[in-house]
């Protein structure tokens, strides 16, 4: 059975637990699915979106355009499988490595979740395109769920302020429209550095973003 790269975003998300080439029917679909998200991310990466075509995608992964429909309603179907799939791996990346650090310390939960964030990014430097850039191109619905996932990203930067000023009386909670602003910035940021350094170097950018946020919870709700 073809397996997906390796090194894929989505090679380990949707891997079976007992591994690709021991398991059934259920893992042969799995396979595919992987595969076609994987090539998918790599089409519009090397196309763009408008350009990019569902021969494109099933050529990249080996599969038939039957197979292709039977997972897939049409290209930005699959699109948006890979950003939602590829979406989930990246919070859970953040997640899992703060809540690895000490409650006590939110400087150091905030730089090691970003570390974490600039790390997966580069480690998979085709989906950071895909991510923050070619999603704008693929449609209002695609748009719709960047938006979803700054949400997110405000939401683990909220429970992270209310962590600051509960350790330190000087700092109050910023207000969640500073912190829309924190988010939106470092997108800006890492979009301009994939743009103009790419993706590979990200982890380059780590501190600058860290300044940053770490400003903006220590002073942007700041009691007098």
């Amino acid at each position: 059975m073809s397996v997906p790269h390796a090194d894929s975003l989505f090679f380990r998300t949707l891997e079976p637990p007992e591994g690709w080439e021991e398991a059934g029917r259920e893992a042969v679909a799995a396979s595919q699915r992987a595969r076609m998200l994987d090539a998918v991310v790599r089409a519009v990466g090397d196309r763009g979106y408008a350009n990019a075509t569902v021969a494109d995608i099933v050529g990249l992964a080996g599969v038939s355009r039957r197979t292709f429909y039977e997972h897939f309603d049409d290209k930005q179907d699959c699109f948006l499988a890979a950003y939602r799939t590829g979406v989930a791996v990246v919070i859970e990346r953040v997640v899992a490595t703060t809540a690895a650090t000490p409650e006590d310390d939110w400087r150091e939960r905030l730089r090691v979740g970003l570390a974490a964030y600039t790390a997966v990014l580069a480690d998979h430097a085709t989906f950071a395109r895909t991510l923050l850039i070619d999603v704008l191109g693929a449609g209002r619905e695609a748009v719709e769920l960047r938006q979803r996932l700054y949400e997110q990203f405000v939401a683990l930067f909220h429970t992270l302020s209310e962590r600051a000023a509960a350790i330190d009386p000087a700092i109050a909670p910023v207000p969640d429209v500073f912190l829309r602003a924190v988010v939106g910035g470092i997108g800006e940021l890492v979009q301009q550095h994939i743009l103009s350094e790419g993706a590979e170097s990200l982890e380059e950018l780590t501190p600058t973003l860290v300044k940053v946020a770490e400003t903006v919870i220590e002073f942007g709700g700041r009691r007098a």
